[in-house]
């Protein structure tokens, strides 16, 4: 049996007071239930408090509409939220791509491997270019092409996807292109974007051409929660790697997809373990 066959998560916010601690663990004591894993964090400057726990039922029949529906009588003294996770959830996730690939052959092996708990209910393009890679996985494809003069047009095909495969989490595995504020809103907390983290800073095209031209010596990636400003969300993870004056510019590019897609990876499986609290406009990341 894999250890984590029969364990729960419970994941849990709240204003800062005390006691906060002790209303999970006293009730999970009370339920007959071990705790195997626990992390909290208290934000003295924001006031908010943030545990994540993991426990095992010790007793058979364990149900959790009642664990439920008992825990937040309980909780709603602390004003505390929370969620309950089964053990072996697969999160279901719907995956934005343009024309690059790297990054979704990354999650596609990972999902296939059974490395990210996920299960990829659809792929939504700009283009048709990786049609073929989904249907070799048997992953739906839908090709909703935009224009300025159609974008609304063609993010209502989107929200419609992503409503119809009941998506709890949506990737933006090299999307190239910018959500409207609309969307952005509607995705708040369950939606992560990849994209390159360069020193100084390199907008536009050839960015990793332009690096070179100025003998960066790092060259990174940061995956974020999506905002209405422009890769400038919650930051998730962030990854780099070292180069040096001997690393042309397709150097430069080979190593940023492979840190992009490490970096994307870990943020999305930071997410669906329920490691990641979202704390205004920063995140908690509790780290195994």
């Amino acid at each position: 049996m894999n250890r984590h066959d029969d364990i729960w998560i419970m994941a849990a916010q709240c204003p800062s007071r005390l006691g906060t601690v002790d209303v999970v663990t006293r009730f999970l004591k009370e339920r007959g239930c071990y705790i195997t894993e626990q992390q909290s964090f208290d934000d003295r400057l924001s006031g908010c408090f943030f545990i994540r726990t993991e426990f095992r039922p010790e007793e058979a029949g364990f149900d959790a509409g009642a664990f439920q529906t008992a825990f937040a009588e309980r909780a709603a003294e602390f004003e505390m939220s929370f969620e309950l996770t089964p053990p072996g959830r697969l999160m279901p996730v719907v995956i934005m791509v343009s024309k690059a690939d790297h990054c979704l052959n990354d999650l596609l092996y990972r999902y296939r491997t059974g490395q990210l708990p996920i299960e990829i209910r659809a792929i939504v393009s700009n283009h048709p270019d990786l049609a073929s890679l989904a249907e070799w996985h048997g992953i739906p494809y839908h090709h909703f092409p935009i224009t300025p003069q159609t974008k609304a047009e063609q993010e209502a095909q989107v929200r419609e996807v992503i409503d119809a495969s009941g998506a709890e989490l949506v990737i933006l595995a090299r999307y190239m292109q910018v959500l409207s504020s609309e969307m952005c809103t509607r995705l708040s907390g369950r939606a992560i974007n990849i994209h390159h983290s360069l020193l100084p800073g390199f907008k536009g095209a050839r960015p990793y051409h332009q690096a070179y031209e100025k003998g960066v010596k790092l060259v990174g990636a940061t995956a974020h929660y999506i905002n209405d400003d422009l890769d400038e969300g919650p930051i998730i993870t962030q990854g780099v790697e070292p180069v040096g004056h001997a690393d042309y510019p397709e150097d430069l590019v080979a190593k940023g997809r492979d840190i992009e897609c490490l970096t994307l990876a870990r943020a999305v499986a930071l997410h669906v373990q329920r490691r990641v609290f979202l704390n205004d406009s920063r995140t908690v990341i509790f780290e195994r």
